[in-house]
């Protein structure tokens, strides 16, 4: 099954972002998440879980480009109805070769949300 695209919210530099909605969870096994064209470094993530929490998996990268993907999965326990912020990650762990980052979500994480935040590298 095909993955379900999770697009950024880039902050702005000496400004404000209204609070956006974030993209609905896709749990179970062949399911999950990708942010294309990602920049790991400037990642932050907000996990929202609705009535049922559950972990969050962000997946090791591919090696080539992630030479640390050998240190696995990073898994983040969200609680019933918590909010989580993860981040920011490192492109040598994380990064696919094809430039994006997996995110995965337990069986059971019921009416969650997920946001990818870009941080701006100039202010």
């Amino acid at each position: 099954m095909a993955r379900t695209a999770v697009a950024y919210s880039n902050l702005i530099p000496n400004s404000n972002l209204a609070d956006p909605a974030g993209t609905a969870t896709n749990a179970g096994v062949g399911n999950g998440h990708t942010i294309a064209k990602a920049a790991p470094e400037l990642t932050v993530l907000r996990l929202v879980a609705g009535a049922t929490g559950g972990n969050v998996t962000i997946k090791a990268g591919a090696n080539p480009p992630a030479i640390a993907a050998g240190q696995g999965d990073l898994v983040i326990a969200v609680g019933n109805g918590a909010t989580v912020w993860a981040g920011p990650f490192e492109s040598g762990r994380f990064l696919q070769n094809d430039g994006s980052m997996l995110v995965d979500v337990a069986t059971g994480y019921v009416a969650g949300s997920i946001t990818a935040f870009r941080v701006p590298r100039n202010t």
